[in-house]
């Protein structure tokens, strides 16, 4: 299974915590989408599927900001593929289209955490693969403003959240402001990370980063379900 599906299927687990309350009256569209989406992202012909599933909901109403955000999500993956088999020009298209859908489904539903999730999530697993650096620098401000964000939602239920996307949620705002040069930032989540989810592999992963930085230790995608 590629990053990209590991990051989204990781810290994406944070949307299934209390005050998404309002999903439970009705079926999510992320419960509906997102597994086909992983696989495809596998190499699955599943990914058709859930791309054919966003596109149905778009024609229905254009402005459907959760199959927006899935949608660009898939034209991303799209993007990587074609350049990947030699067709730069048609990544470059897919890769615009797809971050003006998902920034898009943002300004709809700016507080919706299962809208900035999933964009966070691409956006920083992307900015990782992109060998220009100022390019690269764009994804991750645009992940950590969304990580900030759903930080800043989850506040009042912060301290129920499971061990599991609080720290996804901790590692990933840690390792995009680390990719952005903000060392003391990054620390504060790691520091966060050991301090708050003692005796979990976050908060072993965390020690290990503080104490040597030059290691790379994995902090994300920790005690995730995928193989």
């Amino acid at each position: 299974m590629s990053r990209l599906a590991r990051w989204l299927i990781a810290v994406g687990l944070s949307m299934t915590a209390a005050g998404v309350a309002h999903a439970q009256a009705v079926q999510r569209f992320d419960y509906l989408v997102r597994e086909d989406m992983f696989r495809g992202f596998a190499g699955d012909t599943a990914f058709e599927r859930a791309m054919t599933l966003c596109e149905t909901r778009l024609a229905e109403d254009p402005n459907n900001a959760e199959a927006l955000v899935w949608h660009g999500t898939g034209l991303l993956f799209r993007a990587g593929e074609a350049v990947r088999t030699g067709d730069h020009d048609k990544g470059v298209a897919l890769n615009r289209t797809g971050l003006a859908e998902m920034a898009k489904a943002v300004a709809l539903r700016p507080n919706d955490i299962s809208v900035l999730i999933p964009r966070g999530s691409v956006m920083l697993a992307a900015g990782m693969r992109i060998p220009d650096v100022e390019r690269a620098r764009r994804f991750f401000e645009t992940a950590v403003g969304d990580f900030e964000k759903v930080l800043a939602l989850q506040q009042p239920y912060l301290e129920s959240l499971p061990p599991h996307p609080k720290g996804e949620l901790f590692a990933a705002l840690a390792e995009g402001w680390s990719r952005l040069g903000e060392i003391q930032k990054s620390q504060l989540y790691l520091t966060r990370m050991v301090a708050e989810l003692p005796n979990t592999p976050y908060s072993a992963a965390a020690t290990a980063r503080l104490e040597n930085p030059a290691t790379g230790v994995r902090i994300t995608c920790l005690g995730c379900h995928t193989k």
